[in-house]
């Protein structure tokens, strides 16, 4: 059987663009393969907005050559944000490449799919010792349909970015906003809903900069549209901008009942020097007014934040203000780098910071989310959340992975429930016991069929101590 077996690196764009491959690959006849090494078909999908990342997409191509020499059948591709920038040389530097598809040809790689299709028989079973060749090397598959994937659906609202902020490469690889058509989302939206979506993902670089281009209906109203969906249970969305953050959205945010209570709101930086510097078009006091007005209307909600430390020109004084904002607004989570130079970008030729200086602010900061994530994850103890399903913990199988509404990763033990009355019952509610910066732990108490239904209770499981001795 044809099959695709599809990488992602990057944000959660291109975790949608890669939802939307395997969706074409899927209504062309294709399996999602879990190793690449069975694969008819193999996709990296790239991203270029920190140089960790390009490195290891580089260093994936070269560790995928090994099973283009085994089997020159293969179809080896590389599509994302990298295959847009480096578009010209890429082929050239990777020969044993059949395809690279920039950051808007995402419909001719569905269409090349398609046409390749017919070309994969039907009995592809690979050799052991072909499978066994990138063993060693690691795999991590995306995309792969299981029991609990439909649960989850990302619609993406808007592609690129118009704002040029001096670090950023978005603009460059992806261009600038372009926003779809509210009709079009809404009927994605729907589709995602009657396949079984509990949860909707709306996705945009600067997702709440989002214009309908025929109406000029903003974020807000489509956060409204979206909601009034017969059978939606859960929304939410990523990421916004300060900048386009308002009064109105603050203001519908509290008040549509379906909505997720989090909040992502990238700061960056608690310098004003270095937000001049970075290009963010806010001030810190502009970023906390932002912050209470979201407050005022949302006081139960988590906010989450993104932060850049060691960027050109960072003083230790431009660092201890970061820390300072962030020891004054306790966020619930902070996806937390060293900057990092992008080729094409202003800040790339400016002068850099010293690697040790920006690992040495990157731990100090760290040190200062992390007390505050606990705190809040032990906030949660002895109180019963509902969260929804995600299968097994990657960690450790035996036990059940889920996410609260507000983006809480919770454990718990494996009830011995079928698969199929998880995938009916998905909303488990959980009694937290014990918290960690990354989470939680607890005990399943019950499971419910809808985010807003009584929950069927859950006996704990039984262990045979006597056997187990």
């Amino acid at each position: 059987m044809a099959s695709i077996y599809i990488e992602t690196f990057g944000c959660q764009m291109n975790e949608a663009d890669s939802r939307y491959i395997a969706d074409r690959a899927l209504a062309a006849g294709y399996e999602i393969a879990t190793d690449a090494a069975r694969a008819s078909v193999v996709v990296l999908n790239t991203c270029t907005v920190r140089d960790n990342a390009e490195r290891r997409a580089y260093g994936r191509m070269g560790h995928f050559k090994a099973l283009k020499v085994a089997n020159p059948a293969l179809k080896l591709v590389v599509c994302g944000c990298l295959a847009e920038q480096d578009r010209d040389r890429m082929q050239a530097a990777v020969p044993h490449l059949d395809a690279v598809f920039g950051t808007s040809e995402l419909v001719r790689l569905g269409d090349a799919l398609a046409a390749w299709r017919a070309g994969f028989g039907d009995d592809a079973d690979e050799a052991i010792e072909e499978r066994a060749l990138l063993r060693p090397l690691g795999t991590a598959a995306d995309c792969i349909t299981d029991a609990f994937t439909h649960l989850r659906a990302f619609v993406t609202v808007q592609r690129g970015c118009s704002y040029y902020c001096t670090f950023c490469i978005v603009p460059h690889v992806r261009g600038r906003f372009d926003h779809r058509p509210m009709r079009e989302i809404l009927a994605e939206a729907h589709g995602a809903i009657a396949t079984g979506a509990r949860e909707l993902t709306l996705v945009g670089q600067t997702v709440n900069a989002y214009k309908d281009p025929a109406s000029g209906a903003d974020f807000s109203d489509l956060l409204e549209a979206v909601s009034g969906l017969a059978g939606l249970e859960r929304l939410t969305f990523v990421t916004s901008h300060p900048k386009d953050f308002t009064e109105k959205l603050a203001r519908t945010l509290g008040t549509l009942p379906h909505l997720n209570p989090r909040l992502h709101l990238p700061v960056q930086s608690g310098s004003n020097p270095v937000l001049r510097r970075m290009n963010r078009k806010y001030t810190v006091e502009e970023y906390l007014e932002k912050v209470a007005g979201f407050r005022a209307h949302c006081p139960d909600w988590m906010l989450t934040t993104d932060a850049i430390v060691g960027f050109p020109g960072e003083t230790e004084d431009d660092f201890v203000r970061t820390l300072d904002l962030f020891e004054r607004v306790r966020f619930g989570q902070a996806f937390m780098f060293i900057y990092s130079q992008r080729r094409g970008t202003p800040a790339a030729l400016w002068e850099q910071i010293p690697e040790a200086t920006g690992s040495e602010r990157l731990q100090r900061l760290a040190d200062v989310v992390n007390r505050g994530m606990r705190i809040l994850h032990e906030a949660k103890i002895g109180t019963l959340v509902r969260a929804l399903v995600q299968g097994p913990s990657r960690k450790d199988p035996s036990k059940i992975a889920a996410k609260t509404t507000d983006n809480v990763t919770l454990i718990v033990a494996d009830p011995g429930l079928p698969q199929a009355a998880l995938v009916a019952n998905p909303w488990l509610e959980i009694r937290v016991e014990h918290a960690f910066v990354w989470g939680g732990t607890g005990t399943l108490t019950g499971i419910a069929d809808r985010y807003d239904a009584s929950a069927q209770p859950v006996a704990a499981p039984v262990y045979d101590l006597i056997a187990a001795s």
